[in-house]
């Protein structure tokens, strides 16, 4: 490994673990499930993104570092599904928004949804 890639690797585990950290606060500072699904959801994706691309750099295109690629794209593909389903579930349960100001917009009926 020369020294450039070393420093790519490293970059992007310190970016990745800063991410991480920051989502971690969020998801313990923040004082509703909305703010915390926002901040566990945005951060961390981020943050184990930039993890695996370090684990690209280090390992190359082919066995360990194609896994992490397709990691990346799994992930890119769950956390916000993951993350719309959680506040969805939530809305229903009727959990309330933290603050007076915030509302859902009205939902609209579908034809034939009756």
């Amino acid at each position: 490994m020369n020294a450039i890639q070393q420093f790519v690797v490293a970059a992007l585990v310190a970016v990745g673990s800063f991410f991480l950290l920051i989502g971690t606060v969020g998801l313990l500072r923040f004082p509703d499930v909305y703010n915390r699904m926002h901040a566990s959801s945005k951060a961390t994706t981020l943050g184990a993104s930039s993890i695996l691309l370090a684990g690209f750099a280090y390992y190359g295109p082919q066995g360990a570092g194609l896994t992490s690629l397709v990691g990346i794209v799994f992930l890119f593909l769950t956390a916000p599904t993951g993350a719309h389903l959680i506040s969805r579930s939530a809305h229903k349960m009727g959990v309330p928004f933290y603050g007076q100001e915030a509302e859902w917009p009205e939902e609209v009926d579908e034809p034939g949804s009756d």
